[in-house]
């Protein structure tokens, strides 16, 4: 255990209709502290989505998301929360909201390698 790599991670969940309590995980968002690391994956399944709300706007959302990815990758493009330190851009990005993109709680697990994780992380939550 002692070789092992502390992470937190969150689903991101895609919420078409607020009022219905019903949501898709379409990503996965990860933080290693230690290693300084912040890394999101997604993927859209418009056919699933669709089965959920037929009058969604999928380029809005991918608008909305690569707005995530840009904080998560930190520095002025994006924006103020983007230059923030890595772990409050995790916070920033986890935090509750009540919008269309939201996020689980937040989840703590250890890893080898906090750059494969998010990949087998969106394998098990996401596909």
């Amino acid at each position: 255990m002692q070789d092992k790599e502390l992470y937190e991670y969150a689903i991101i969940r895609l919420v078409p209709k607020v009022e219905r309590v019903e949501f898709l995980n379409i990503g996965v968002i990860l933080l290693s502290k230690k290693r300084k690391y912040l890394a999101m994956r997604y993927h859209i399944n418009e056919n699933r989505l669709k089965s959920f709300s037929e009058d969604i706007d999928i380029e809005l959302i991918q608008k909305y998301l690569k707005a995530w990815e840009l904080v998560c990758d930190g520095g002025s493009k994006g924006g103020k929360i983007g230059e923030l330190e890595i772990h409050l851009r995790f916070r920033w990005l986890t935090a509750s909201r009540s919008t269309i993109i939201q996020s689980s709680p937040v989840h703590p697990g250890f890893c080898d390698d906090s750059e494969s994780t998010p990949g087998k992380l969106f394998i098990k939550f996401v596909m």
